[in-house]
């Protein structure tokens, strides 16, 4: 719509993470090394985390572009965390091209290390990415620290790399899951752009979308300041107030995007309201936390049951003793 208006070969400012726009910040450029040498390296087991929109899929899908010009990397990618281990098992062997219907879990798990044997005794690298990995639970974590069992005296048969929110990094570091902790070779994260960052990461969108000449005239100074405050350097926020933005300026027959029209856009956005964390409901809560908190309290309460009487008559309740104390209101 706005693209011949402005002479731009294409929209710059899509959310889809299109590897052709990744903006190479020292902190994603350290963080697609340590994944590639991670991979490259047979390391066995990375992890990247960030917080919403900073572009962890994005920097995936460059590692991938990467991996993927050799013919000896075959991956799986898993982007839904919420499986029960043994569909978790079906989605990662499905991916992998090995057949699935019938089989139990143990079957699985066979032709999956068959599988990865056979790739290892080939000299070919195998990986296993998962996304959106702060929405696994405690058993399949389990599962893929098994899976890292897989090894030879030259390095690891299966390479892992988890992708997710930085509760991710919350949950490896919980004590069940010590021992997967001790695998990570490699541990990155990616944080919002700067200030600087954020009117580089702009300016090479436009430059890379066609604007060779109007980059700077495109969005002025002040304009990219109010894109930052705003965004808070996240570049999907950052891409969404822009594109936004112009298309109010082309419907304006603007030849430049204007501050204000920025406050317009993340107004309409509601980029200011910030709904707070609600409690987790009962019904959130999984099976295992649901029985080992019914375990508690019947426990507490045979505790409090086989307590000697201490002063009261005999058959009294704790609680009804404890009301006797109770100011009268």
């Amino acid at each position: 719509m706005y693209q011949s208006y402005y002479h731009l070969k294409r929209s710059p400012f899509e959310i889809v993470p299109d590897p052709f726009f990744f903006f190479a910040t020292p902190r994603h450029n350290e963080a697609l090394a340590a994944l590639y040498h991670g991979v490259r390296g047979h390391k066995g087991f990375a992890v990247l985390t960030g917080d919403v929109g900073t572009g962890k899929t994005l920097l995936l899908r460059c590692l991938l572009e990467q991996l993927t010009r050799s013919d000896d990397v075959a991956y799986a990618y898993v982007f839904n965390g919420r499986l029960s281990p043994y569909e978790f098992l079906q989605y990662v062997a499905t991916d992998f091209g090995l057949p699935v219907a019938g089989k139990n879990k143990s079957e699985i798990l066979s032709d999956l290390s068959k599988y990865v044997v056979a790739r290892g005794s080939g000299k070919l690298t195998t990986v296993l990415i998962v996304d959106e990995a702060h929405h696994l639970s405690v058993d399949i974590l389990e599962e893929i620290r098994l899976l890292t069992n897989l090894e030879t005296v030259h390095g690891k048969l299966l390479q892992i790399l988890l992708v997710g929110q930085p509760e991710l990094d919350e949950k490896l570091d919980s004590y069940d899951l010590r021992q997967l902790k001790q695998r990570i070779a490699h541990r990155a994260r990616l944080v919002p752009l700067s200030a600087a960052e954020t009117d580089g990461y702009i300016r090479r969108r436009l430059e890379l979308a066609g604007a060779e000449l109007n980059a700077g005239t495109l969005f002025p100074q002040g304009t990219l300041q109010t894109i930052f405050r705003h965004s808070r350097g996240i570049p999907r926020l950052i891409n969404t107030i822009c594109e936004n933005a112009l298309i109010t300026a082309y419907a304006r027959q603007l030849p430049s995007v204007t501050p204000g029209i920025v406050e317009d856009a993340a107004a309409d956005l509601r980029l200011g309201v910030v709904g707070a964390p609600e409690l987790r409901k009962q019904s959130d809560l999984t099976d295992d936390e649901v029985r080992r908190a019914t375990e508690t309290l019947l426990d507490f309460f045979s505790r409090l049951k086989n307590l000697p009487s201490q002063g009261g008559a005999p058959g009294v309740s704790l609680s009804a003793r404890a009301n006797e104390h109770e100011p009268n209101i």
